[in-house]
């Protein structure tokens, strides 16, 4: 049986790529949304007894919408030019309202060599022991960003006005730290 509690020890806390997701959905033509993933490259949760900070790295390369066109076009100096900027990077800056579960995570996010606040709606979803004996934990957390706040500002239209892809980006976050970082034996479901 596990048991989840909320006691997050002091420290530093490794992030798990292999148990971690980072997505996102943009309109497409006004009627659907794209989705794609992202990869984290690396993350840390340092927690101390006035508070804690994170930081993450992500692999702009590492983007997958299903596409290979689409993927390779994202990677491009139209979206993200991934040979210029080859990461995106997230540091913390804030918790603002946590009530034990939710809270707003205030932070810096560095997408396309642009830097701007950004404010991610986080849950944090407990502490339990794993199959190896470290402990992990666990977060959720969303934000929606304009692309062109972050200098990606390509307009793509079609027909009367109309958008091939919106300026509004809906990113989603599912992470997990470890006291020791990924283990292997730690099975990847």
């Amino acid at each position: 049986m596990i048991t989840v509690d909320s006691t997050l020890a002091a420290g530093a806390w490794v992030g798990d790529p292999v148990h971690s997701d980072i997505s996102f959905k943009v309109r497409h033509m006004g009627v659907g949304k794209v989705r794609g993933t992202f990869a984290l490259a690396s993350a840390v949760l340092s927690v101390g007894e006035d508070g804690g900070q994170v930081s993450a790295l992500i692999d702009s390369a590492s983007v997958y919408t299903g596409n290979e066109q689409r993927d390779q076009h994202i990677r491009s100096a139209d979206f993200l030019d991934v040979e210029t900027y080859p990461q995106i990077e997230f540091t913390s800056t804030e918790v603002r309202g946590f009530d034990g579960g939710s809270f707003i995570l205030v932070g810096s996010l560095t997408l396309h060599g642009v830097t701007r606040t950004v404010g991610l709606e986080a849950e944090f979803l407990g502490v339990v022991d794993d199959p190896s004996g470290a402990r992990r934990t666990g977060f959720s957390a969303t934000t929606t960003i304009s692309r062109a706040a972050f200098g990606v500002d390509i307009q793509l239209g079609f027909g009367a006005g109309n958008v091939v892809v919106a300026d509004t980006i809906e990113i989603a976050i599912e992470i997990e730290f470890t006291t020791t970082g990924p283990d292997p034996r730690c099975p990847p479901w």
